[in-house]
């Protein structure tokens, strides 16, 4: 096995037994980007060349013995909507094409406390506004396992590099599933943690009250491993969580006997993909050999919290953008008359039109005469589904469903109908309309060898449940040993 094949963990001990040194495994990510990154197009920032620089100043002060811990020197890809000092931070748009962030974001600091290195930052949906990242301003990234494939979206950059062995692990971020569904559709394990569990300073907001930063990894003890570096009370975030510190790799015990796993009808009917069921169906089979008890059970919730999520995702989408005019730090309009046309052509010139879309419905959702019917009823939708998971998590511990209706889909096949694009959230969105934790992890590949993805769900601040159940199940399939992207066209 190849050195960008290898988890996070298995670098960790071959950094140990020094089999491998900082340097080795830096050129080996430097060479692999530069064999596959033209087929995959996963960046919009590459930075071997500081990455190479940094390996050797970071090995040189290990051997002296100036620098030690857990990950020093470990490789990570960030998504391009995490401000990074001294680094373009585009969010793959025109409007920030050449911004450089004058600041760290919060996981960023806690990133580079690790003295990690950042290979780059990743590809994403404008502004983290799509299912695919086909909205991307520069160009759409495409999927390892087919690249006449989409990655899925917004994370799409991410959830390709690590699938495309590019970069070991990376962050993404999730308003609606855009970590869990290009987990899904890239065969990886993406995480979308408790809302505030996990510092939103220095994100890019989309849509401030279901955003959330979250890991992409090649297996589950990896996502457990990020997940311990970037979580933790921020002063800097008001919605951040002052909850106690946890080790999630203590969690991964391999066991599920005696835990009760709900799987929620609504989530298998019409609209989602034949085999995607299929799949789920012999993971649920194999839950119940390891032990754990599975039932049947009513979540009528999810033509609801669609309908409330974007609602509340277009309002928020909509006020967040508002910053974005060309007079401060954006793209300015070459040629205008007044302040008026300004506004007006450098927000027209530098929009896309999925982020345009959604910022005129957002304004139309909080205009007078419409806020009540829309987004108020929204916001009462939404009580009414934290209400419903909680229902579910008074008699389960973990309630499982597909992560996507279907596998990844073909480039271009989506992109002109946003309606389709939006009901491709169904399975995912009301986990962030309810702030819940949700892990996607592959549980299978469809009759084209594109994987497919399963999510398991928590109540809040359960991580360390939803991670030993997909840690369990990872275990008993080895899904990487039997499954790896091709990189077929």
């Amino acid at each position: 096995m190849g050195i960008t094949e290898l988890t996070v963990h298995e670098l960790q001990e071959k950094l140990k037994s020094k089999e491998l040194t900082i340097k080795d495994i830096t050129e080996a990510y430097t060479y692999r980007i530069k064999e596959k990154e033209k087929e995959v197009q996963a960046f919009v920032t590459v930075l071997t060349d500081e990455a190479t620089k940094k390996a050797e100043e970071i090995q040189e002060k290990v051997e002296k013995g100036e620098l030690t811990g857990e990950f020093v020197g470990i490789p990570i890809g960030i998504k391009d909507n995490i401000c990074t000092k001294g680094v373009k931070t585009t969010c793959s748009s025109k409007m920030l094409e050449n911004f450089v962030s004058p600041y760290d974001a919060t996981v960023m600091k806690k990133i580079n406390g690790e003295n990690m290195i950042n290979l780059g930052k990743l590809n994403m949906d404008e502004f983290a506004m799509g299912g695919s990242t086909e909205y991307s301003y520069f160009y759409p990234t495409k999927n390892p396992w087919n690249l006449n494939k989409v990655p899925g979206g917004s994370s799409g950059g991410s959830a390709a590099a690590v699938a495309g062995d590019l970069v070991p692990w990376a962050l993404g971020s999730d308003t609606g599933g855009s970590i869990r569904q290009p987990a899904s559709f890239c065969g990886v394990v993406g995480l979308k943690p408790t809302y505030g569990l996990v510092s939103r300073y220095g994100l890019v907001a989309f849509a401030s009250s279901l955003d959330q930063i979250g890991p992409i990894t090649k297996d589950v003890r990896d996502s457990a491993m990020l997940l311990n570096v970037i979580t933790g009370y921020d002063e800097k975030d008001t919605t951040s969580s002052d909850i106690p510190k946890v080790d999630y790799t203590k969690a991964l015990k391999n066991d599920v006997k005696g835990v009760k796993i709900g799987v929620p009808k609504e989530f298998f009917g019409d609209g989602i993909n034949e085999e995607v069921k299929a799949s789920l169906q012999e993971a649920i089979e194999k839950y119940k050999e390891l032990g754990a008890e599975i039932e049947e059970f009513s979540l009528d919730i999810s033509q609801y919290s669609l309908a409330a999520y974007y609602i509340i995702a277009w309002a928020e989408a909509n006020s967040n953008l508002g910053r974005f005019d060309g007079i401060r730090y954006t793209y300015r309009t070459p040629e205008f008359k007044n302040l008026k046309e300004i506004y007006k052509k450098s927000r027209s010139e530098a929009f896309g039109p999925e982020v345009k879309r959604r910022i005129m419905l957002g304004a139309y959702v909080l205009s007078s005469g419409y806020y009540d019917a829309y987004y108020k009823k929204a916001q009462q939708v939404r009580t009414l589904v934290m209400n419903e998971f909680n229902k579910g998590f008074e008699k389960y511990d973990v309630i499982l469903t597909p992560t996507s209706p279907t596998v990844a889909f073909d480039i271009g096949s989506k992109s002109n109908n946003p309606l389709e694009m939006y009901l491709a959230d169904i399975c995912t969105v009301s986990v962030n309309v309810a702030g819940l934790p949700g892990i996607s992890i592959p549980c299978g590949v469809d009759k084209e060898g594109m994987p497919i993805g399963m999510q398991l769900i928590g109540k809040k601040f359960s991580e360390e449940t939803i991670l030993n159940v997909a840690y369990t199940f990872e275990q008993a399939i080895k899904f990487r040993e039997n499954y790896k992207p091709e990189f077929k066209s």
